[in-house]
């Protein structure tokens, strides 16, 4: 089966794909990144994501060197697909990959842009009215007349040029015609309402085939209306079906039979021929009406197909859009031979995040020095540096995919692989093993790499962990990558390549709660501390127990007595 040449589609998933839509319709669905078709057929939307993924950008999800990376690329997505507009394109922002050509990248990055200052431009009942298009559009299930529904909507509101421009050309009055002629026409013809001709002769029908239904009803009616002779009986009849169908006399005289063997005969048969003939004039007309709809739906002044296209395009940039806006994103400058932020952002943080500036690698940003391949990052518990690292590979991945990023602003340069590895509790060797078969081999291959590891000595003994790190930074170095290490081991490291520096984040005391208060924003050139008297201060503050107070007293005698009561004094008065 053709289905199962793409990764992760089995043999069930083709088989169910096959009964549902048909092979072509499903090899299509995929070849199109449609997420819709493929969930409509019975396909859950995660895998369908997954497999969307990899059909039409498999090249680009290489970047992904690990899982944490690739968890990083999942959860910003799912961020952004929650400022889509309609389903539709909240589906195709989740099977955005990164893109392989910088050229590429600068025309997504064009698009979004130029629909950032779209939406940013219009007002507050231009933004509702949009949304609301849209609404109406999803809860119509994003047929081809709720897209040009949606298209009317658009216009309505008065938006022109720019990201609205492929409907700039459409004619209103054609489209408006299609759009009522979709509303109308159905899968198994005309629906009601389409032909005020084709509805009445539609309700004759039914209503005299209902009268044939109950024929014998009918004599009993007419006879007890007093017909007293055949040819009294007769007249009778055409009259009481005339009243009750609304249908001529002659009409419904001409379909009696000549050869009525009695009165009920005479009743059916009677019934019988004019119902066809009714039915059969109903669908003479409902072909005429069907001709004419169709038309109006391929007039040359409409491309329905175009103007669905166009609308689930503008919806898919307006999504980005909302997104860019929502979290104040910047377009970041994609050259270079590093990677550099100002005042970048955590996506995955909310409330009050003290942004940090940051850079590694060749850059021009000045927020860093700029000749380090490769920086170790070390300073306080809880100071932020799994963050930053976690904040750098968002960045990194926002702009590989041609997407704005959450900094006041960022040079990029190209990565072939982003190796995120976070830090892990287990300590044993066999997650030592599978931690080094994840991030050398990408370190060592083909292309650039962007190392981003943490506390890498959680996973073996500091000792032989300081070797292990040394190692990977002088490797580093020596593959022209770029890497950051978060470490505690700065002091038992070797001395570092002449490319690589040691910064550090500082933690400056504790909050009148007792809280740790750090800098975040990384000094460079120097070793951070992991200051234990804020900490071992704050057990003692808040010990309960005189026993357990005492032993926390004496861990104090062992960091400074000193150091410990200032830093108490300070919350205190900070109070």
């Amino acid at each position: 089966m053709r289905l199962e040449r793409y990764w992760g589609v089995g043999p069930k998933t083709a088989e169910t794909l096959a009964d549902a839509i048909g092979e072509e319709a499903a090899v299509a669905a995929i070849e199109s990144a449609d997420v819709r078709a493929l969930v409509e057929a019975g396909v859950p939307r995660g895998r369908a994501t997954r497999v969307l993924r990899r059909a039409n950008g498999k090249a680009g999800m290489e970047l992904f060197g690990t899982r944490d990376a690739r968890e990083v690329y999942d959860d910003l997505l799912d961020i952004a697909a929650g400022y889509a507009v309609t389903d539709h394109a909240a589906d195709r922002v989740r099977v955005l990959t990164p893109l392989t050509s910088a050229e590429r990248r600068r025309e997504r990055l064009d698009d979004v842009l130029e629909a950032r200052d779209a939406w940013t431009a219009l007002d507050d009942d231009a933004r509702e009215a949009v949304i609301a298009a849209f609404a109406e559009y999803d809860e119509a299930g994003g047929t081809d007349r709720a897209a040009l529904e949606c298209a009317l909507a658009l216009r309505a509101a008065g938006l022109r040029g720019g990201t609205f421009a492929a409907l700039d050309g459409v004619d209103e009055a054609a489209l408006r015609e299609a759009a009522d002629a979709l509303a109308v026409l159905t899968d198994d013809g005309v629906a009601a309402g389409a032909d005020d001709r084709l509805d009445r002769l539609r309700e004759q029908a039914a209503d005299v085939r209902a009268l044939a239904d109950s024929a014998f009803g009918v004599v009993e009616t007419v006879r007890g209306r007093g017909a007293r002779d055949a040819d009294a009986f007769r007249s009778a009849v055409v009259e009481y079906v005339a009243a009750e169908t609304g249908l001529d006399r002659g009409r419904v005289r001409s379909a009696a039979p000549d050869d009525a063997v009695d009165s009920a005969d005479y009743v059916g048969g009677t019934l019988r021929t004019l119902a066809a003939e009714l039915e059969t004039a109903a669908d003479e007309r409902a072909a005429e009406v069907r001709a004419a709809l169709e038309a109006d739906v391929d007039d040359d002044d409409v491309d329905v197909d175009g103007v669905a296209s166009a609308v689930a395009d503008i919806a898919f940039r307006l999504s980005l859009a909302r997104f860019a806006v929502a979290h104040d994103l910047v377009a970041p400058d994609l050259d270079g031979d590093g990677v550099a932020v100002a005042n970048a952002r955590n996506l995955f943080l909310s409330g009050g995040v003290q942004p940090v500036s940051y850079g590694v690698g060749d850059h021009s940003l000045g927020v860093a020095p700029a000749d380090d391949r490769v920086a170790v990052l070390t300073g306080a518990n809880s100071g932020g540096k799994t963050t930053l690292l976690e904040t750098v590979c968002q960045v990194v991945v926002l702009a590989s995919m041609g997407l704005p990023v959450p900094a006041d602003a960022a040079e990029v340069g190209r990565f072939d692989t982003v190796v995120f590895h976070r830090r892990h509790a287990s300590f044993n060797a066999g997650v030592l093993e599978s931690t080094l078969k994840s991030v050398v081999p990408p370190l060592v291959g083909e292309g650039r790499t962007l190392m981003l590891v943490d506390e890498f000595e959680a996973i073996t003994e500091p000792g032989r962990a300081a070797d292990l790190l040394n190692g990977l930074v002088e490797l580093t170095v020596d593959r022209g990558a770029v890497g950051v290490y978060v470490t505690h081991l700065a002091a038992d490291l070797s001395p570092l390549p002449d490319a690589a520096r040691v910064d550090g984040i500082f933690a400056e005391g504790l909050t009148a709660d007792l809280e740790l208060l750090v800098d975040y924003q990384p000094r460079f050139g120097v070793v951070g501390k992991s200051t234990p008297e804020f900490i071992v201060s704050r057990l003692v503050a808040n010990a309960s127990d005189r026993a357990v107070r005492q032993g926390f007293e004496e861990l104090a005698a062992a960091v400074g007595e000193e150091a410990v009561q200032r830093t108490l004094s300070d919350a205190e008065w900070s109070g």
